[in-house]
């Protein structure tokens, strides 16, 4: 499939710019991301434990039970 390489958009020229002003900002960009997103495998028991701790919710939440 051909790359089209001739047009670069103002997001993109920004983008550029910023990280080759900013330095480690990429590297920065990994650890924020790994804090939020990189979680550790759970184990069977953790996972038991969690699906069994959880509330079943009704079907209208926000209706009063009169």
């Amino acid at each position: 499939m051909p790359k089209f390489t001739g047009y670069v958009s103002d997001h993109t020229k920004f983008i550029d710019e910023l990280k080759s002003t900013t330095p480690g900002m990429e590297e920065r960009q990994q650890e924020g991301r790994s804090l939020l997103w990189d979680k550790l495998p759970i184990s069977p028991d953790e996972d038991a434990r969690i699906k069994e701790s959880r509330l079943r919710q009704g079907a209208y939440p926000y209706q009063s039970k009169v």
